[in-house]
């Protein structure tokens, strides 16, 4: 899934805005109640006559009222490069394949990583020159390659490059259910799952692609490597250029990562805290790696960078929200909740998604169901589930967290939403949106065509097959995800962190068909990934529109990529469940699945046992309902401060969603990955954007797609020499992975009768 960035066209390095004047908070843009899209604070209307914006035109002076997106996105195009070619057909099938592939195998990793899409345009890039330069002129070969087809390419591996979200539950019912629909009933229900959110952002498009407030950070990534590889720059004596920074980069991490990657894997994560006296069980807890994680350090980009993305794209303001809402969470609440035995805590380790027994002692699924349906009687004689208390206020913020998102849409941006569905697309003051006019934008009636055909193989496919879901909750969970998609997206598209429906998609069905872990968990992917997918779609529409694309060619590119990677997804993961003895199972050393294990313990929480008995009113977890009345409340006051006294600077950047979702890629994620990815973002979103801002636009995105790059190819040379051959690093000192071996452990003894 992961969002594509966006090029700048020119190369100019003079007259950059110095950011540290002119740092506009987008989400002020939106949530300005006139309806002014490019409304721009007093004074950085005075920074804006005091700088000039990089201008690849020199007879276009208009640009984007946003710094980073005016000093990387062009403000011309070119109509007349070709798009659709041969070539891009070639490359587009080839490399979607391959990303598709690669990702899908080392998600069943035990320590899982995504190839970035940044690897496709690199590799696509020699490629498509390649066959310019071979292929015979006319219409196989219309001219150089051209950036428009690199884009396309890159746009149509994006939309392969993820993991197809149904491909969990073939594998958790296959594993853990033993149960298997077959192959059509399974790739039908990855094609609906993946396609519906074209429906929606066709939508959502004019919401979330044409105002120039929804920048969508990662895409900026791409936009600068584009540029990178296709402009040449007007360079003063002794001035790097971006192709030649970003060369260096990449290199320079592809050296470094073997280190942490494979020589010494310690560096990935140093608890040195806790290897003052790892006898100690609760200074293990507190400072392992895989405990709180304070104090400990990782020296390893790809680690850092696996739950949460770049820190050096998103916004310092939404990190600093992240920052509070974790440290509230992870270092405040829960080690005061764990110490004070809340809900039996000190039982479980402090930081697991593993579920239990009352006794602490491993939680069997299969004793309490019968063809795969709760057996109440086996339930009453097993006794109830329980689960670490983390896991369980997990659960509660990130109620609060989608409760806070609807509170906090209505009172900041709804005035702006109102005019936005009233301007008609000719009339946008965002030039990129004028320059787009140039060419035919897809109909609606295309998106709502492709919506009502997923939607009704989704019906189908759950009516024929025993997925115990019957039609009417299909159609609640599709209108479950439309109706949180525009609000996600709205985050989404200035912060770069997106709120999962997962939790609440569990929790609705859970409710309403207790007992059907498959139901259950189809519904979730439904609800949930169905807006995820309506995310990627519409972050790539705003990808074609800082390029300008042309639309028609952007969803066909975005139908081929998707196509493929369901397909390619489910052959390859059938594969390895046939091939891989203990695949997902903790038996197996390299394919352990963890996020198909919690998948599946989420299955059991809110499909076999239910929430009106996880959660209930005879339930020790019965207070983690009042956390969506806490997240519906909590914007209010904050939106009155910022209105009685609208001089408050830190008041515009209090984001309660993005505070409260915080701690929601936790788990699987750990909470190390937060503290170090924390630190980078405050090297660079705010050191280097504020002391260096010329260094900072130019540089620190294409530093990303450099050390993204970098990393990813070292991954795949590493796989192919080593992993592929079983061989692995001699074992020392360095390779050790028990340096902290009771982080995971509980306070009281599993079986203990200890108050």
């Amino acid at each position: 899934m992961g969002p594509m960035d966006h090029m700048q066209e020119h190369s100019a390095h003079q007259g950059l805005p110095n950011s540290s004047n002119k740092r506009e908070s987008t989400d002020n843009i939106l949530s300005n109640d006139n309806g002014d899209d490019t409304h721009i604070c007093a004074n950085e209307k005075k920074a804006d006559a005091e700088q000039s914006y990089l201008k690849p035109d020199g007879d276009n002076d208009e640009n984007s009222p946003i710094p980073e997106v005016a000093a990387i996105v062009s403000n011309k195009d070119d109509p007349s490069l070709p798009v659709m070619t041969f070539r891009f057909y070639v490359m587009a099938i080839v490399f979607s394949l391959i990303l598709s592939f690669f990702n899908q195998f080392f998600w069943f990793r035990s320590h899982p990583m995504t190839i970035s899409t940044l690897v496709i345009q690199l590799l696509s890039y020699p490629f498509g020159r390649f066959l310019a330069a071979v292929l015979p002129h006319g219409r196989l070969n219309p001219g150089p390659f051209s950036i428009k087809e690199h884009v396309l390419v890159a746009l149509t591996a994006n939309c392969a490059g993820g993991t197809a979200y149904a491909v969990d539950i073939t594998v958790i019912q296959k594993v853990f259910y033993h149960e298997d629909f077959g192959f059509l009933a399974n790739f039908l229900l990855i094609l609906c799952t993946q396609m519906l959110g074209y429906g929606m952002a066709g939508v959502l498009r004019r919401y979330l692609v044409y105002p120039a407030a929804m920048i969508w950070p990662a895409n900026l990534v791409q936009v600068a490597l584009f540029n990178t590889l296709h402009k040449e720059e007007d360079l003063q004596p002794g001035q790097w250029s971006r192709f030649k920074f970003f060369l260096v980069a990449t290199f320079g991490m592809f050296c470094y990562a073997w280190i942490p990657g494979f020589l010494f894997p310690v560096l990935s994560s140093i608890a040195w805290i806790c290897w003052i006296k790892p006898s100690n069980l609760v200074l293990s807890q507190l400072t392992g790696a895989g405990g709180l994680g304070i104090g400990a350090i990782s020296l390893d980009w790809n680690n850092i960078v696996s739950f949460l993305g770049s820190p050096l794209i998103v916004p310092w303001w939404a990190q600093v929200n992240i920052g509070i809402g974790f440290f509230l969470i992870a270092w405040v609440l829960v080690p005061i909740a764990y110490y004070t035995n809340l809900w039996d805590a000190k039982r479980f380790p402090i930081l697991t998604p593993a579920l239990f027994r009352v006794d602490g002692s491993p939680y069997n699924t299969t004793m309490i169901m019968t063809d795969n349906v709760l057996d109440v009687e086996k339930y009453e004689a097993y006794g109830p589930l329980r689960i670490s208390t983390f896991f369980a206020l997990t659960y509660g913020i990130g109620f609060a967290g989608l409760a806070s998102m609807v509170t906090h849409t209505w009172l900041y941006h709804r005035k702006k939403l109102v005019a936005q569905w009233k301007q008609s697309r000719e009339h946008s003051e965002d030039i990129h949106h004028k320059l787009m006019q140039a060419y035919p934008e897809v109909p609606d009636w295309w998106y709502l065509a492709l919506f009502v055909i997923m939607t009704s193989i989704a019906v189908a496919t759950c009516e024929i097959w025993d997925y115990k879901l019957p039609w009417w909750a299909v159609l609640l969970a599709v209108a479950i995800s439309a109706f949180f998609s525009l609000p996600v997206g709205l985050i989404q598209a200035i912060t770069n962190q997106q709120l999962g429906l997962n939790i609440i998609t569990e929790y609705v069905i859970g409710y309403i068909l207790p007992g059907r872990p498959i139901a259950n968990v189809t519904f979730k992917t439904l609800g949930y990934i169905s807006m995820a997918q309506a995310m990627t779609f519409t972050s790539d529409l705003k990808l074609g529109h800082y390029m300008k694309i042309p639309p028609r060619a952007m969803f066909w590119a975005q139908l081929l990529g998707t196509v493929i990677a369901g397909l390619t997804n489910l052959l390859t993961a059938n594969w390895l469940l046939r091939s891989q003895p203990g695949v997902c199972t903790t038996a197996s050393k390299d394919f352990s699945c963890p996020s198909a294990r919690t998948f599946f313990s989420a299955s059991v929480i809110w499909g076999v046992i239910a929430p009106n008995r996880m959660f209930g009113p005879t339930s020790i977890y019965n207070a983690i309902n009042y956390f969506f009345l806490i997240g519906f409340l909590l914007p209010i006051p904050f939106y009155f401060l910022k209105k009685r006294f609208p001089n408050c600077s830190w008041l515009e950047f209090v984001h309660i969603p993005v505070l409260l979702a915080a701690t929601g890629m936790m788990p699987p994620a750990q909470a190390y990955h937060y503290t170090n990815w924390l630190a980078l973002g405050f090297l660079f979103q705010y050191v280097a954007r504020r002391y260096y801002p010329d260094w900072h636009l130019r540089f620190t995105y294409i530093l990303s797609a450099a050390f993204d790059s970098g990393t990813a190819f070292m991954v795949l040379l590493s796989f192919f020499i080593f992993t592929l051959r079983g061989k692995e690093m001699t074992p020392w000192w360095g390779t050790q992975s028990d340096m902290c071996p009771l982080e995971g452990e509980p306070f009281y003894p599993v079986g203990s009768h200890t108050d």
